[in-house]
């Protein structure tokens, strides 16, 4: 259920956000196509960086997508788009953030509908699409909220699975309706 669309959710949209809607926008339909959930992008910066391009975690994750070093890198060459490793520059963020999504997406089931399969990609994003496939490996069927119950069954320590399940549902539930004048939704 989609709630707080109209003014009250633009509202709600940091007025930092605001200066990057149209190359998110541009960047999503480019990666993703004309359909891309550009509102879950939007809400996944959100959650990454609140907008700020020079956002550092305490764990040296950087910018507006919030990439470790080696995944920064990494991404930098699985897309000639993204030949330099620049995740302080904006727009090389939301081009990286959305073709990781992707690249995420692509490997959640397929039978799985649209939105368990970003949410596949947002806790793969979160924690690692290699913890999520051995928890699914672990979950007693293979639907979604079955593979979410089997989190820290496997390689990951079950106290990281607050966070790994909180973030999905913080972008596709609580925050996604912010921006849903964005782009389509999930």
């Amino acid at each position: 259920m989609l709630i707080g669309i109209g003014s009250t959710a633009h509202a709600q949209v940091p007025h930092a956000a605001q200066a990057y809607r149209a190359d998110l926008t541009r960047t999503a339909r480019v990666v993703w196509g004309l359909n891309a959930p550009v509102a879950v992008f939007a809400a996944q910066v959100h959650t990454e960086s609140a907008w700020k391009p020079g956002a550092v975690s305490h764990v040296g994750a950087a910018g507006l997508a919030q990439f470790m070093p080696g995944t920064s890198k990494w991404i930098a060459g699985i897309d000639p788009a993204l030949k330099a490793d620049q995740p302080f520059n904006p727009a090389w963020a939301m081009r990286a953030l959305v073709v990781y999504d992707l690249w995420l997406y692509e490997r959640a089931p397929a039978p799985y509908s649209p939105r368990d399969r970003m949410w596949v990609a947002l806790r793969a994003y979160n924690g690692g699409l290699g913890h999520w496939q051995a928890e699914a490996r672990n979950a007693v069927s293979s639907d979604r909220a079955a593979v979410d119950a089997a989190c820290g069954t496997a390689k990951r320590h079950r106290s990281h699975c607050v966070e790994n399940l909180t973030y999905p549902r913080r972008i596709l539930i609580d925050l996604q309706p912010r921006y849903a004048t964005w782009g389509p939704t999930l």
